[in-house]
């Protein structure tokens, strides 16, 4: 089993605070503020935009994965996660992820490139974790 450790401050209210994450292994600091997660402000981070990060990540690693096991030869994978939070009721929710993908891989066709990825999709552990969201993916053969 692997445990992997993150860590989050904030200080204030939630409207006017501010807040840092860190992930401790690699020591990689963020900043988080209630305008960069409710009003598209870019001045910092927000959960959203690092579930987005942690599924593009995980997504593309079980891609490749997939593919080579399934005998073709991964040249590289770029994935970007658009994060959708919307208001629901009293609070608000993540409504969507899409995950927009483009793989360089060697003699596959297109019908196959797309269903490894659409397997990769429903069994990376993100999207396990996720289930409960409506996950879409968009898949592209360079």
């Amino acid at each position: 089993m692997s445990k992997h450790y993150a860590h989050a401050h904030w200080e204030g209210n939630l409207p006017e605070g501010k807040g840092k994450y860190t992930l401790k292994t690699s020591g990689y600091e963020g900043n988080l503020t209630f305008s960069s997660r409710f009003e598209d402000s870019k001045d910092a981070s927000s959960p959203e935009e690092l579930i987005g990060a942690a599924h593009a990540s995980c997504f593309s690693m079980a891609f490749a994965h997939a593919l080579s096991q399934a005998g073709f030869n991964v040249e590289k994978i770029e994935t970007d996660a658009e994060v959708t939070l919307a208001k629901a009721g009293n609070s608000f929710a993540i409504s969507e992820i899409l995950l927009k993908t483009t793989g360089k891989v060697s003699d596959i066709n297109k019908q196959k490139f797309e269903e490894i990825a659409s397997d990769a999709k429903e069994n990376c552990p993100v999207s396990k974790a996720l289930k409960a969201m409506n996950i879409k993916l968009e898949a592209k053969l360079a």
